[in-house]
């Protein structure tokens, strides 16, 4: 069976055109400002030059201004994207608010996404996924959630304190996870929902302090208190917030991949070309048998996670939940990322600690990958259950 890993010519098109205008436009303001979004003013900006140069929100459908790809077509976009750290805002494709948008595209009703997902799309607004809580609540186990919603008359009202709430600061609107059945520790029973920022039971705390500073909206502590919503406000169908939460979370996975790929490869770009031109014990630094070894074990860090990425894309793309192969390219990825970005400092030596270059603020951001969307011990263990799984299956058939 043959196997062509090249993108269609519409979408290779896009690719060439999303690393031209990351290159000229968007690398020339995160050099100005060290990797992070000074303002809303300037995200607006980038946003109306992507619009321009037509490469803006590839990944939701024409109807909502996108050019609609899927997941294996999104994967070259979006690391042409990620060769910058700004790039993903620039295009409207920065998380949480692309993976919002594939859920509510998925699933919300044809009046939630009017309200919520066009304007989301347009870029006129940002949103946060307010889910993970502090000990002992939901983190990477979701079943520890304690957020409680109870039915009132015409809806629901929210209580919990959520926190490390990515976008918080400035959010239209944030996605709530909520118990509505069970206890602390039970299986299922969660449910989401759509409030509004300017609802009063919902209160948007401190920033909590990070060692990654360019996703625009901080990580911030949220309290749900007496939060009133209406029955309108729950995506898709009551206590079932989990089953439906993986529509976002595995594809949000392998788009955060797609993205820290591109600032691998930008480290290593930076790296090669000071090793071509830096002469030192008599030789080119490129020719010395060490840097040739980390040079070389860079591409195939890169290489290997992009190979794991369109295939768990691929899977995702014939409608299955791909657990295994989102776990594989998740850790896998976010391991060779750092190890990529690590090792292109280390090439750079004085130059790559200094703020010279943006090596060090690359090395802050993609550290904190190993832990979000699930941390690597977590993923291992999911692999591990799946493949035993697997395995005990066959044996007793």
């Amino acid at each position: 069976m043959a196997v062509d890993l090249a993108p269609e010519p519409a979408v290779a098109e896009l690719v060439t055109r999303t690393a031209q205008f990351v290159r000229d436009v968007v690398v020339p303001v995160e050099v100005a400002n060290d990797g992070v979004v000074p303002s809303e003013s300037v995200r607006r900006e980038l946003q109306a030059a992507a619009k321009e140069a037509g490469v803006f929100a590839p990944h939701v459908s024409p109807e909502y201004g996108g050019h609609g790809l899927d997941m294996c077509a999104r994967a070259a976009v979006f690391e042409e994207a990620g060769y910058s750290l700004l790039g993903p805002v620039a295009l409207n494709i920065a998380a949480p608010d692309e993976g919002n948008m594939h859920m509510l595209e998925a699933i919300a009703t044809e009046d939630q996404k009017a309200r919520y997902l066009a304007p989301l799309a347009a870029g006129d607004v940002r949103s946060c996924f307010a889910m993970t809580e502090p000990a002992p609540g939901a983190g990477s186990d979701p079943d520890a959630l304690t957020t409680r919603a109870e039915r009132v008359p015409g809806g629901w009202r929210i209580d919990g304190r959520k926190w490390f709430i990515t976008g918080a600061d400035g959010a239209a609107f944030a996605i709530c996870m909520a118990r509505t059945a069970g206890e602390p520790g039970d299986r299922g029973g969660a449910t989401m929902f759509l409030v509004d920022a300017d609802n009063p039971g919902m209160k948007v705390g401190r920033h909590v302090p990070t060692l990654d500073e360019s996703l625009f909206g901080g990580h911030l502590e949220v309290d749900f208190d007496g939060c009133v919503v209406p029955d309108e406000a729950v995506i898709g169908e009551v206590d079932q917030g989990y089953r439906y939460a993986q529509v976002r979370l595995g594809p949000a996975r392998m788009t955060h991949c797609m993205r820290w790929l591109g600032i691998a490869r930008r480290a290593q770009d930076i790296a090669v070309a000071h090793a071509a031109q830096r002469e030192l014990f008599g030789a080119r630094l490129a020719d010395l048998g060490m840097a040739q070894q980390m040079i070389a074990d860079n591409e195939i860090d890169v290489a290997a996670s992009r190979g794991l990425i369109l295939r768990a894309c691929w899977e995702l793309d014939q409608g299955r939940s791909a657990g295994l192969e989102v776990s594989m390219a998740k850790t896998f990825t976010a391991e060779a990322v750092w190890r990529v970005v690590d090792r292109s400092l280390q090439l750079c030596g004085s130059v790559g600690v200094s703020g010279d270059l943006l090596l060090g603020r690359f090395l802050r951001e993609v550290r904190p990958f190993r832990i979000y969307d699930g941390p690597s011990e977590t993923h291992r263990w999911s692999i591990a259950r799946r493949v035993v799984g697997r395995h005990t299956a066959a044996a007793r058939a």
